[in-house]
């Protein structure tokens, strides 16, 4: 039976919309006021940049599972999404001040990274993920720019400290892969996903 709905574990309003684009309905089930989302980010030593992406978005999955049953909510497969941005195997993910951001800016300028975003969905009886693999080229980034563009705010909150649908885009030079997947949600993996829950995706 076709479910009716998904949870949608992400305070990303470009998931949202990316949702939405592929016309399924969704409800939020976002974290509760004493939950420490960013902690679950912590990136282990050593760690793979696909590595590390899959298993911070299962660890966000279990804390939406576990939200769920805790608020006994109606029943519905929730979908977990993460992004992050490597360079080499240097993981690169949410700036927590101006600094930092700029340092980000500067280390991604005129080179290419990659930006993987992984996807899980899991309901009563069973939970499959993807992982899209996407390549970003910078163009080489002058200080002025880089102190332009932090000074917008943009960065903050964002893997690698840009948005490719942001003012970021005027850097970039050339993409390789999912353009949805280095928004944050890869849009034919997430599809591909749903159907395979029931959705018409």
């Amino acid at each position: 039976m076709k479910p009716a709905f998904i949870y949608l574990a992400s305070q990303s309003p470009r998931r949202r919309q990316l949702l939405e684009q592929l016309g399924v309905k969704y409800e939020l089930l976002l974290p509760d006021s004493g939950e420490d989302s960013e902690a679950l980010e912590a990136v282990n030593s050593g760690e793979a940049p696909a590595r590390y992406v899959q298993r911070v978005t299962a660890l966000k999955l279990d804390a939406a599972l576990d939200r769920l049953r805790r608020r006994g909510l109606p029943p519905a497969p929730v979908l977990c999404s993460d992004t992050t941005v490597a360079l080499g195997r240097v993981i690169y993910g949410k700036p927590q001040d101006d600094r930092a951001a700029a340092r980000m800016l500067r280390d991604l300028s005129g080179s290419t990274h990659r930006v993987l975003t992984a996807v899980a969905v899991q309901s009563a009886r069973k939970r499959q993920q993807a992982l899209s693999d996407s390549r970003v080229t910078f163009a080489a980034l002058t200080p002025a720019q880089i102190k332009a563009y932090v000074a917008s705010g943009e960065p903050m909150g964002k893997a690698g400290a840009y948005a490719v649908q942001g003012r970021a885009a005027a850097f970039i030079s050339h993409i390789s892969g999912s353009y949805s997947g280095i928004m944050g949600l890869p849009m034919h993996e997430t599809a591909q996903l749903l159907r395979a829950f029931g959705f018409e995706a």
